[in-house]
């Protein structure tokens, strides 16, 4: 007799064989002629330019993972608008609670500047300016 660990680890286990198992049988039946045309860069029939190993910029990172974040959290309020009314005012007050946090995380990210698509550059402090009011006790400014 299996416990409830017992069964997951089962079902992990065949899980596992059974891509294994597919991988091999797969390996074993498709065709392997291989030719200089199929280990071209292929970019939707126009002909390559340049070299596949092109660096990205992060800001597309950056987008791709607040929409993610901002979607998932936006595709829970369609429940929430769906039966909040038979919770009464509590249902109400927890869901204008979640978009009072989504709109902070809104404007934390909004204030950071990850929405916008150029940042300014940073400016680099300037050691003679430093220095001078340093010199004449005046507090210093160091810029982020």
């Amino acid at each position: 007799m299996l416990t409830e660990f017992g069964k997951v680890l089962v079902f992990i286990i065949l899980a596992a064989a059974f891509v294994v198992i597919a991988l091999f049988v797969a390996r074993l039946i498709r065709p392997a002629r291989p030719t200089k045309e199929k280990f071209t860069i292929y970019e939707c029939g126009e002909n390559p330019e340049g070299t596949p190993w092109v660096k990205f910029n992060i800001r597309f990172y950056v987008v791709a993972l607040i929409f993610l974040i901002f979607d998932v959290e936006i595709v829970l309020l369609f429940p929430w608008a769906l039966t909040y009314q038979d919770y009464g005012i509590y249902g109400f007050l927890v869901g204008i609670i979640f978009l009072l946090i989504l709109g902070l995380g809104m404007a934390y990210e909004w204030r950071k500047g990850d929405l916008e698509w150029e940042k300014p550059s940073p400016k680099p402090p300037n050691l003679a300016k430093i220095l001078e009011k340093s010199k004449r006790n005046i507090p210093v400014e160091v810029p982020d």
